[in-house]
């Protein structure tokens, strides 16, 4: 089980802030954003790939980074 949490216009995007999802043992990035097209529309897939993803302390955007047991998901923001 992965506990997923979504920040800013992602969280908008699946109307939720959080989820668990049920993945298997080294379950990647990848796999991640093909389990949330999956439900959400593949249209959430084009700002998946342009998300960043906090696994543990290591903020990547590889597609092979293994996922740990809690995920943030963070579309880009807009500073100023």
């Amino acid at each position: 089980m992965v506990e997923i949490r979504y920040f800013a216009a992602i969280a908008d995007a699946v109307g939720k802030d959080s989820e668990t999802l049920d993945l298997p043992a080294g379950a990647t990035v990848a796999d991640l954003r093909a389990a949330l097209s999956a439900t959400y529309g593949q249209d959430l897939d084009k700002m998946l790939s342009v998300c960043a993803y906090l696994i543990g302390d290591e903020l990547t955007r590889d597609p092979a980074a293994a996922l740990s047991p809690r995920v943030d998901v963070l579309p880009p923001f807009a500073g100023g």
